[in-house]
């Protein structure tokens, strides 16, 4: 089925939703009810909370809505009139937006909210009737309701009115809805597959992360095992871009507003900023990024052109103002740690720069089986205030991402509107084992930040000439990136990664002096390794090991003890593996080894 069909099929089952909630509950109050990937939501204000119980009642109501075959009528009216219209049927969450649309304007719509008004045509505002249902909508819908397809009302959840705690809080209808109930039936069977491998369930499991409610939402503090992870993925990403010239910098998690007014972000962001107000009065923001620290780090000096490029790497937190509605495990957070990169370069070093950051990607997500398919974010030329910088500049920089992009012989999509406000980038996306797609690495061309700052170096004839900056994130931010990986591998990871790479399970006491010996040679030689002694049966310490995902299991027993070889249980496999007595040691190591 086309999108645009599908798009109007799921904008349907929205409407019919809302359509069963007033039949069942008469007095409810509408906010908006959007399109999403894979299906819909509604925001609906009961007379009373309800719990997930109403969700079968609901979708029952919906289907007897689709079989009665109801049109999906479209009328006009003027900004006015359905601010009168929509007032006589004590709607005022419709009357708001319509007013904000009169009186405010097209800046004060958000795109959920975009889907019900009509901004293009603001003067005007267009209903939709279904049966007895009428709803402030712009559109499109399939003609009738019979056509609205396979869907499921799947989970509910509380949303503020229009993102705002101080506002009404209303209760989030989430639906699936597809062409076919095969389709359907698809969707649910990867959603519950992907409970079970749920990183938030995982991470307890594992013992990797914790969240508490002394520190606050958002806001993951790592366990040891943890904390191995992520700075085995640190070192690996360090590896790729220590051999192509990177140096280490270290910036501070706090700066004055006017690094941030200079660069942009202030005006464009102050509202997601952490702000501190010290003793004197001079307001700070906690770091929501680190490109305006490492321009001042460039800018130290002045750079010759021989010294070009410069190439600057940070592994460092940031720190954002996220709404607690929007929080989630690792995917969402307040705090966050980017493996950060910028190359500060002249315009004949941009392809060659780019060209090894996109090598780096490909071998840092090819060592996980991640195959990657690309996306060039550009500016929306129609809606220019969104971004830095004029059109000429940004042409220019997406033309030259363009031939990248040609030039390495890369299939690519447009994502119109999708740039960063400093400028374009080629986002790069990857599917994970059960079949969700998510945006990692970025690689980013900016011209307007060494404007802002008047970075330049001198050239040839010993003039200044203004540089350009390329910014580079490997994982984007290193708690994302592992909640993608932990979900992709169900916490199984690669032997080099792992927490504890082999776990030595003695049969009986009478083995713990050798295992101990060949436990601290292992570790002497940089394997993370642990020792079960325990009293518990030997079939019990191989199960511990198995369900908390330990790559290999070596049993300890009267074979192992006398010098013969070593059968390792490897998580995952059937058959056990046989490793020579004299070559566990150096094998251990050489699976430790960061993938080439």
């Amino acid at each position: 089925m086309h999108e645009d069909n599908l798009h109007a099929m799921r904008h349907t089952a929205a409407h019919v939703l809302a359509a069963a909630a007033q039949r069942l509950y008469p007095g409810v109050k509408f906010g908006v009810g959007p399109v999403i990937e894979n299906g819909f939501f509604y925001d609906i204000l009961f007379p009373e909370p309800v719990s997930d119980d109403v969700l079968k009642k609901l979708e029952k109501e919906m289907h007897k809505i689709v079989n009665q075959g109801h049109e999906m009528a479209r009328e006009e009216m003027s900004i006015d009139e359905a601010i009168a219209f929509f007032a006589e049927k004590d709607q005022e969450f419709k009357v708001e937006l319509l007013k904000d649309l009169k009186e405010k304007g097209t800046t004060k719509i958000n795109p959920e909210e975009a889907q019900d008004i009509d901004v293009e045509h603001p003067d005007t505002a267009s209903i939709y009737k279904t049966g007895e249902f009428v709803d402030l909508c712009r559109g499109p819908h399939v003609g009738n309701t019979k056509e609205v397809g396979a869907f499921k009302l799947w989970k509910l959840a509380g949303a503020y009115w229009r993102g705002n705690e101080g506002n009404a809080q209303l209760q989030r209808i989430y639906g699936l809805c597809f062409e076919t109930k095969e389709e359907l039936d698809a969707y649910l069977t990867m959603l519950e597959e992907a409970k079970k491998r749920d990183h938030r369930k995982l991470g307890k499991e594992l013992d990797l992360f914790i969240f508490s409610d002394l520190v606050g939402p958002g806001l993951p503090m790592w366990t040891p095992k943890g904390t191995i992870l992520r700075n085995k993925l640190d070192e690996f990403v360090w590896s790729l871009r220590q051999a192509r010239g990177y140096q280490k910098v270290e910036i501070p998690h706090i700066t004055k507003k006017e690094l941030y007014e200079t660069s942009g972000h202030w005006e464009k962001f102050q509202d997601e900023l952490f702000k501190i107000t010290t003793r004197e009065g001079h307001v700070f923001a906690m770091k929501p990024m680190n490109c305006p620290h490492h321009t001042q780090i460039f800018d130290r000096k002045q750079h010759s052109y021989r010294e070009m490029p410069q190439r600057l790497a940070n592994t460092t937190m940031c720190y954002r103002d996220e709404q607690t509605g929007e929080l989630h495990g690792l995917s969402r957070l307040r705090s966050f740690t980017q493996d950060d990169a910028h190359v500060f370069c002249r315009e004949s070093q941009v392809k060659e720069e780019a060209m090894k950051i996109w090598d780096i990607i490909e071998t840092f997500y090819g060592a996980f089986g991640f195959s990657l398919r690309l996306r060039l974010s550009t500016h929306d030329p129609n809606n220019m205030e969104k971004y830095l910088g004029g059109l000429d500049l940004w042409d220019k920089s997406v033309s030259g991402l363009k031939e990248m992009l040609d030039e390495r012989g890369a299939e690519y999509f447009l994502g119109v509107g999708e740039a960063a406000f400093y400028g374009p980038k080629i986002d790069f996306i990857t599917k994970d084992s059960i079949g969700r797609e998510w945006q990692v690495a970025t690689i980013q061309l900016d011209r307007n930040l060494p404007e802002r700052f008047n970075l330049s170096c001198v050239n040839e004839a010993g003039e200044p000439e203004r540089i350009v900056m390329i910014h580079a994130a490997i994982m984007g931010a290193i708690e994302r990136f592992l909640s993608v990986m932990i979900e992709h591998t169900a916490g199984a990871f690669p032997f080099w990664l792992a927490p504890v790479q082999i776990v030595l399970a003695t049969v009986s006491q009478d083995y713990i002096a050798f295992a101990k010996e060949l436990e601290e040679k292992l570790r002497t030689a940089g394997v993370r390794v642990e020792l079960d002694a325990s009293h518990e049966k030997l079939g019990r310490k191989i199960r511990d090991a198995a369900k908390n995902k330990v790559p290999w299991t070596i049993v300890i027993g009267a074979q192992e003890a006398d010098g013969g070889d070593f059968k390792v249980n490897v998580f995952g496999q059937e058959e056990d593996l046989l490793i020579e007595a004299g070559e566990l040691i150096d094998r251990a190591k050489q699976e430790s080894q960061f993938p080439e």
